[in-house]
């Protein structure tokens, strides 16, 4: 399989091939979402929650993303890995937030970077990043940190005027050198009609399903974050019961001495043995 690329993502969509995303935040996730053939490996800020234990994805630090990232770039490759930019990263000045997704680039080794919305200020951020090689994975709809701003989880775009918006701010975005545009909870209708207007692809999130590729959290689809799932997060297993029945199993085996086993330990050879008696470290007992 060929290294996934900006390039490919676009092809993928002008060859009406869906394009699969998911998120990873550590060395094995990443490298069995990849063997699995997945286009675009995110390192969301969703990590805040799922793996950190935050209530929002606010508190998330450029440093513990930094730190995720490494993991994920080393267990991916062939698929495109993409790093979240943290809430406060990029929003104070343009040479924070220049200088912040330089780092994702040069330390964590990503491919790319997301970023969150779509002011002017923000687009000109992504202008920036991208005419100084730094590509951009935009995000509208529905944007995480933007929570409280938004009044909530709410779904966005629910009417003509805003979806006249969301259209300006893709357009916006794609002329400011976006590879592609997360959309987040809206409407199908609205997804599909901004898919259709732009050139570049989109990945939806509880967007429907006319956009050019989807997206959803790992640990919802795996039944691992059972905090709470989302109505369009898909269950394909339930690894929270998985887990916990083998948890018991070890702890009720460590209890009853049968872990370990005969084959499960290391002996020492008869020759040492003997020495080790003859010396009194250890007994016939």
């Amino acid at each position: 399989m060929k290294k996934i690329t900006i390039n490919t993502i676009i092809k993928y969509r002008n060859e009406n091939k869906k394009i699969t995303a998911l998120t990873a935040y550590d060395y094995s996730t990443a490298k069995y979402a990849d063997q699995a053939g997945v286009d675009i490996i995110l390192v969301g800020d969703s990590l805040a929650m799922v793996a950190l234990g935050y209530e929002t994805t606010h508190a998330v630090t450029v440093d513990e993303m930094l730190h995720h990232s490494k993991a994920v770039v080393r267990g991916t490759q062939n698929a495109l890995v993409v790093a979240d930019m943290p809430f406060m990263s990029y929003q104070i000045d343009k040479k924070t937030a220049i200088e912040n997704a330089g780092r994702f680039i040069k330390e964590a080794g990503v491919s790319a970077i997301k970023i969150e919305g779509g002011s002017k200020f923000i687009v000109d951020i992504i202008s920036h990043c991208t005419s100084i090689g730094i590509p951009v994975l935009g995000h509208l709809g529905f944007t995480p940190q933007y929570l409280h701003t938004l009044g909530g989880y709410n779904i966005q775009g629910k009417t003509l005027e805003a979806t006249q918006e969301l259209f300006e701010q893709a357009k916006a975005l794609e002329q400011a050198g976006a590879f592609a545009i997360v959309l987040e909870m809206v409407p199908e209708e609205v997804s599909k009609y901004i898919t259709e207007k732009i050139n570049i692809p989109t990945i939806g999130i509880g967007a429907g399903r006319y956009c050019s590729g989807q997206i959803l959290v790992t640990d919802d689809i795996l039944g691992k974050y059972s905090d709470f799932t989302p109505k369009f997060a898909r269950k394909y297993t339930n690894l929270s019961d998985i887990m916990v029945e083998a948890f018991e199993n070890y702890k009720n085996d460590v209890e009853s001495m049968s872990f370990p086993t005969e084959s499960e330990i290391f002996k020492l050879s008869e020759g040492e043995k003997n020495r080790l008696k003859d010396n009194g470290l250890i007994t016939n007992k």
